[in-house]
């Protein structure tokens, strides 16, 4: 998200502020760590986590101290982008970065505990992808305020997608466990079967888009070619999936390989908007909002 939205700052433009950089990275680390922890903290309220060895609160106890950690690290993390939103002039990027942070209050937190529901992937979908990777590129802003190109907002969408294959793939092994509280999961009611086919469809959908967006030059081709070259560690993952999805002990290595397609994909999406710029063969921006 950080380096995509970066990256398209620099494509966009042609400058970059390592500075401006490290100061996002490190106060949006400390949104993500908040993250996690809150979620520990209120699945171990439902009783979810019972049987997961790697929840925090499993691991160390003090379930109202991790709380209270959890808590401050958010403040300290949003504290951060706001010191950067303003640097940047960009009040616009905050907006989308509080949405974010609103989506993942709903997505786990009570009363809303909307991932109970089967709506997880929705809502990270859109706070890690479009909210979150724009409002990144929003704070890169240095001479004039950078228009949301066409490229920004499909190179979000992509970062949202891999980011919800990851939580997709996170509930194959928890199925037991989530039904025990009432979770319904996507895979709850899907089954892992059914499941195992949307993380076929939906790696086979990632690279396609990967493909139009170069058709119709929305990505640049470097972006294109680099994005294609991850392809065997997305057909790393339909493979496990499809031949592990019913092995409770080895489908719980799915996400991690998840985590993985999504680095490089990120990474080779951002090297490829960087490569762009710096040989001037990147395509036309097409402004959505000016």
């Amino acid at each position: 998200m950080v380096q995509v939205g970066t990256a398209a700052a620099y494509w966009q433009t042609g400058l970059y502020s390592s500075a401006r950089y490290f100061k996002i990275l490190a106060s949006y680390v400390l949104v993500i760590v908040w993250l996690n922890l809150s979620n520990d903290v209120y699945d171990f309220d439902t009783g979810v986590d019972v049987n997961k060895k790697e929840s925090v609160i499993n691991l160390f106890g003090s379930r109202t101290g991790i709380n209270i950690i959890a808590w401050l690290i958010l403040v300290l993390g949003f504290l951060g982008l706001a010191w950067v939103a303003v640097e940047a002039r960009n009040p616009r990027s905050m907006i989308l970065l509080a949405s974010a942070v609103f989506c993942f209050f709903l997505y786990q937190c009570p009363p809303f505990r909307l991932s109970y529901y089967g709506v997880g992937e929705p809502l990270l979908f859109v706070a890690f992808g479009p909210l979150s990777t724009i409002a990144f590129y929003l704070l890169h802003s240095i001479k004039s305020e950078l228009p949301i190109t066409s490229t920004i907002v499909w190179s979000s969408i992509l970062v949202g997608l891999t980011t919800s294959l990851i939580l997709f793939c996170s509930h194959f092994h928890q199925i037991k466990d989530d039904k025990a509280v009432g979770k319904m999961s996507p895979l709850v009611r899907l089954g892992t079967e059914t499941g195992s086919r949307v993380v076929k469809f939906a790696v086979v959908g990632l690279y396609s888009i990967i493909l139009v967006l170069g058709f119709t030059q929305n990505l640049p081709l470097a972006s294109v070619i680099l994005c294609a070259m991850t392809l065997p560690m997305g057909n790393l993952v339909v493979s496990f999936v499809e031949k592990n999805h019913k092995d409770k002990t080895k489908i719980f290595m799915g996400k991690y390989l998840c985590v993985r397609l999504h680095t490089v994909f990120g990474a080779a999406l951002a090297a490829g908007l960087v490569v762009a710029r710096k040989f001037a063969v990147q395509q036309l921006p097409h402004a959505i909002v000016p």
